[in-house]
């Protein structure tokens, strides 16, 4: 078959994209061999391709590509997470805009309109993946929300709370307005916001003394029930056991006193609001403050908001602000940033409210996932500067609040059987929770039961994924959990290195006493050229699927990996894609010069061609070995880097080189077989970055059949390395590269041949003196004692190489060339040193200027002696 005289990534895509999903080569089931097990980090349900997913699943494909070709059973278990908050999000958003109201369906209408959205856009993003040239096992698709997926989260949650490690409190929690829903501590962004600190004027009752209190939040002052001041103040004695009278509700709320009081913030006294803030509450506990909640779920103001009810809480800061300052109660504003907690998913900023909700204990779960990262060596994290932030989390965990109150999600199984916070149970199934509640001697009807209304967050089911997807929670002795499990490698981004790592490695100690996975790599952020994080909000997030369209899957797979070492943020250049592009084509264009040769079976093979094919093999098997070294460090930019030199330097541009016979002239047979035998070697330690251009190149070299696809062809061998010849080659590409510098200096055809000779003072091998020979075009090379007086001379370390220069340029050209660059290097010296000769000028002028004058008069005195040298020798 004729070979395209252009490479043409779109149309090989697809072509071998199809092949391999025909051919089934991602499947996966369990045999002999040793598995290598890969669970992606299921993108969230409503997800695009973005450029953080580009760099996370290339690297995985990488990975899973490499452990098919080493013969391992490769399984890559992809999936999507329901992402609860986001999802129920575009979902109330699309029923809005229908005119339909969250509020007005029952729980099964809105996960019916939930599922018809996850069934319309939820396939996106692994459709998109496709493009890439991930080869997933897509017959193993999972989603949080599968029936299995979900029986396996509600069977852990009644497990755990049997075990006593769940519990239901009344606590202070995270609550985020917008999405309606309380947050786990993990999920709130801590961001530096520009405010006020507002004093506010407080009357002490019964008596014409005041108090100030300094807050960023005056729109509390409605939940306002009680001012602390420090025992320890003298400033304050006379408020002791008195109360106060808070501005505009009137509220008579009590002073007491508490070390707590930070004497030296604001004015030393502290409106306490136990209903709005978590150290507040410990306070009021203490001292038995009412708890006066002011907002709604949305966090407008409730009826304790007076006149501002209903109204939003910021909109509500600006007007009381103005009411304060009419009544005279504002005593004066200050600049004030401070840092506000933010819904990692909506943005908005949180708001402390007190709630019933679910809590899991992880001190206790949280030790041996401590211990295999920190102490056993168990799980490793690349790069281990992670190590430090990882110890940090665990050893200050908090309990985990597990409850969400949202309609998308797994229902939590705590089933109602009255109207006291104790009257329930908890079971797997409603007719669990009935028989339950009938032990306890309680008559109820089942259809009088209640289930809990809220969702679990759904960390709580991804944790659990690497078991899940083998079903290792509801069948933990299954064929596949025992082979699969524990997986191999993960790949992700530290920002959900606590949020996820951690808890599945929890988990995986909990439930089947082992890691979930060994390695760890964790990606760095991908940013633009000014070092911002990509985003739509900035404009700054190309279309990953465009990238694609323009340098094609492989080109945009180079360009990610090349700048991506573990844990360091990739500064993303299209520049980089376009690069892997023209990798693509060099290769093809190789490929092509290689096939183009004609054959002669009669021709013995030239004694160059034959050592040069012994270097490259040499030279190859050292880069294999840096490439395991690379791999085992997971470094897979300098992986690739290391491949894409062997490729462009040795191969394409020496190798080559070396063996291309002459003008229309043929290829002796076994060079081309050698050759051919390496290209397809490359192409395996190739193929795992560049999946699509190498099965097309593989396939043309000749016709396979499906067991002979690249994909899943044989890693190269592993053979000795022969360093002293890899060493002579570099000795001997300095000699090729000096004869073409003076060709290039000296203006000499490459089609003249020219005698050479050299004394080899450093008494280096001859191997490549007919490699020499040929790619410098020599007529005659040979070996002397003595320098050659007048001829063009250059040196490689000690040795002295020489070309006469009769017949070999033209010495009245020469003369006048030199003799020109002479009299102007002269007139340059002439004017540099009249400036330097001006006192004025070098007392006068910065330093820097003076010193680079004298330099240029030093390099023009140099070039002078050089060319001076040079003429003599002509004449």
């Amino acid at each position: 078959m004729g070979i395209p005289s252009k490479y043409s990534a779109e149309s090989v895509e697809t072509k071998w994209y199809n092949y391999w999903m025909t051919h089934n080569y991602f499947h996966s089931t369990p045999d002999e061999r040793e598995p290598y097990t890969i669970v992606i980090p299921p993108p969230n349900v409503t997800g695009v391709l973005h450029m953080g997913h580009m760099l996370n699943n290339t690297i995985q494909d990488v990975l899973i590509r490499r452990a098919r070709l080493k013969g391992k059973n490769a399984c890559w278990v992809p999936g999507t997470d329901h992402a609860s908050i986001a999802t129920e999000a575009k979902v109330v958003a699309k029923l809005k805009a229908q005119g339909i109201d969250k509020n007005d369906l029952s729980r099964e209408e809105f996960l019916k309109h939930a599922w018809e959205w996850t069934e319309e856009y939820g396939g996106v993003i692994l459709d998109q993946l496709k493009k890439l040239g991930c080869s997933c096992d897509w017959d193993r698709t999972k989603f949080t929300m599968d029936d299995d997926m979900s029986e396996a989260v509600i069977k852990v949650f009644v497990d755990l709370y049997n075990k006593g490690l769940i519990y239901r409190g009344y606590r202070m929690v995270n609550w985020d307005p917008e999405a309606k829903t309380t947050l786990s501590d993990e999920e709130v962004i801590y961001v530096e916001k520009q405010g006020f600190l507002y004093y506010i004027t407080y009357q002490v009752e019964g008596s014409d003394d005041t108090l100030v209190i300094a807050t960023t939040r005056p729109e509390t002052i409605f939940g306002d029930t009680a001012i602390c001041i420090n025992p320890n103040d003298e400033r304050f004695t006379h408020l002791k056991g008195k109360n106060a009278i808070v501005p505009i509700c009137g509220r008579v709320i009590p002073i007491i006193e508490d070390e707590y009081v930070d004497v030296e913030f604001g004015t030393g006294c502290l409106k306490v609001t136990p209903a709005h803030d978590e150290n507040d509450k410990v306070l009021g506990d203490k001292h038995h403050l009412e708890v006066v909640d002011i907002f709604n779920e949305d966090a407008s103001l409730n009826s304790f908001g007076m006149h501002y009810e209903g109204q939003d809480r910021f909109v509500v800061r600006k007007a009381i602000v103005r009411e304060l300052k009419e009544a005279d109660k504002l005593v004066k504003t200050e600049n004030y940033t401070n840092k506000v907690g933010t819904s990692e998913r909506t943005k908005a900023i949180i708001e402390p409210r007190l709630s019933d909700q679910w809590f899991l204990k992880m001190e206790d779960l949280a030790k041996p996932a401590l211990d295999a990262v920190l102490t056993n060596g168990d799980v490793k994290l690349f790069p281990k500067k992670f190590e430090n932030t990882y110890r940090h989390w665990m050893e200050n965990i908090r309990d985990w609040n597990i409850s969400r109150q949202l309609l998308w999600g797994q229902q939590i199984p705590a089933y109602y059987y009255g109207d006291g916070k104790e009257d329930f149970v908890v079971a797997e199934t409603i007719d669990d929770a009935h028989a339950l509640i009938k032990e306890k001697g309680i008559r109820i009807e089942r259809e009088d039961i209640r289930q809990d209304s809220d969702a679990l967050d759904t960390w709580f089911s991804s944790w659990l994924w690497p078991m899940s997807v083998f079903d290792g929670i509801r069948d933990p002795e299954n064929e596949e959990i025992k082979y699969y499990y524990p997986t191999n490698d993960l790949v992700t981004g530290p920002d959900i290195l606590f949020f996820w790592v951690a808890r599945m490695i929890i988990a995986g100690y909990e439930y089947k006493d082992q890691r979930p996975f060994e390695n760890v790599y964790l990606t760095g952020l991908v940013r633009d050229k000014q070092r911002r994080k990509m985003s739509k909000s900035l404009g700054n997030s190309p279309d990953a699927l465009k990238l694609i369209e323009d340098y094609g899957a492989d080109g945009v797979r180079v360009g990610l990996l090349l700048s991506s070492a573990a844990g360091n943020d990739l500064m993303f250049d299209e520049d980089l894609c376009q690069q892997g592009k023209q990798f693509a084509n060099k290769i093809w264009n190789a490929f092509r010069l290689v096939k183009g040769w004609d054959v002669d079976d009669t021709i013995i093979q030239p004694n160059s061609s034959k050592i040069a094919i012994e270097w490259f093999e040499s030279k190859f098997q050292k880069t294999i070995a840096d490439i395991e070294d690379h791999f085992s460090k997971y470094r897979l930019s300098d992986a690739l880097m290391a491949t894409y030199k062997l490729i462009w330097d040795d191969f394409a541009s020496w190798l080559l080189e070396i063996i291309k016979p002459a003008y229309q002239q043929p290829i002796d047979a076994k060079t081309l077989e050698q050759v051919i035998v390496l290209f397809e070697d490359i192409l395996k330690i190739l193929h795992p970055f560049m999946p699509f251009l190498t099965e097309e190149i593989w396939q043309y070299i000749e016709e396979r059949s499906p067991e002979e696809a690249l994909i899943i062809a044989k890693w190269p061998e592993t053979k000795a390395i022969n360093e002293s010849l890899i060493s002579e080659f570099d000795f001997a590409s300095e000699v090729i590269s000096g004869i073409r510098n003076i060709r290039k200096q000296k203006n000499i055809a490459f089609k003249d041949a020219i005698a050479f000779s050299a004394v080899n003072n450093e008494n280096v091998s001859t191997s490549f003196d007919e490699v020499i020979s040929k790619l410098g075009n020599l007529e005659s090379f040979e070996y002397i004692n003595e320098s050659i007086d007048g001829a063009l001379t250059f040196r490689v370390k000690s040795n002295e190489y020489f070309i006469p220069m009769e017949g070999s340029i033209d010495v009245e050209a020469e003369v006048k060339k030199l003799t020109e660059e002479l009299n102007y290097t002269e007139g340059f010296l002439t004017s540099v040193q009249k400036k330097l000769s001006n006192e004025r000028f070098v007392n006068n002028a910065p330093e820097q200027v003076v010193a680079s004058e004298k330099k240029k008069e030093a390099d023009a005195l140099a070039k002078i002696e050089t060319l001076k040298s040079s003429l003599a020798s002509l004449q």
